[in-house]
């Protein structure tokens, strides 16, 4: 087994057996090599998406954890959220420029969990349909621009 498959198996292990709050995977979901996961994140309580249930699908590559896994929202319930795009594709900083092998998949997705719970109105980032339209397949290959929200 490689060092990447070590690292995954295990993290694997961590979530199935003490899954966050509102994360949830199941073993059986997950491709043999284990390169592709499918994971359920819930909408905490008192939040604008409290009680939704949504699909992020991770993929990783031989790098993982010196490069980031792919990571977008899968499936007929895809957020609608300002970093959001109507593909599933998720602009979050750790993804991209952000990311350290110290991150896991559980920190990616109780980030993402708190970029939902911290949303104040649900709506699509301003770019949508033209980044739809032009991006890359694969969400790693983006080139993002972060913005402050606080503005």
């Amino acid at each position: 087994m490689d060092a990447y498959q070590r690292r995954l198996a295990k993290e694997l292990s961590q979530l199935v057996n003490e899954p966050p709050v509102g994360v949830s995977i199941s073993e059986e979901n997950t491709a043999p090599d284990l390169r592709v996961w499918q994971i359920t994140v819930e909408g905490a309580t008192n939040t604008l998406y409290e009680g939704e249930k949504f699909t992020l699908q991770f993929r990783f590559d031989e790098q993982y954890p010196f490069t980031s896994p792919e990571v977008i929202f899968t499936g007929d319930n895809i957020p609608v959220h300002p970093h959001v795009y109507s593909n599933g594709h998720i602009c979050l900083s750790i993804l991209t420029d952000d990311w350290t092998p110290a991150l896991s998949v559980q920190a990616v997705c109780l980030s993402i969990l708190s970029m939902l719970s911290s949303c104040k109105e649900k709506k699509r980032p301003p770019d949508n349909a033209f980044y739809v339209r032009t991006c890359s397949k694969s969400p790693n290959k983006t080139r993002w621009w972060f913005h402050d929200d606080t503005v």
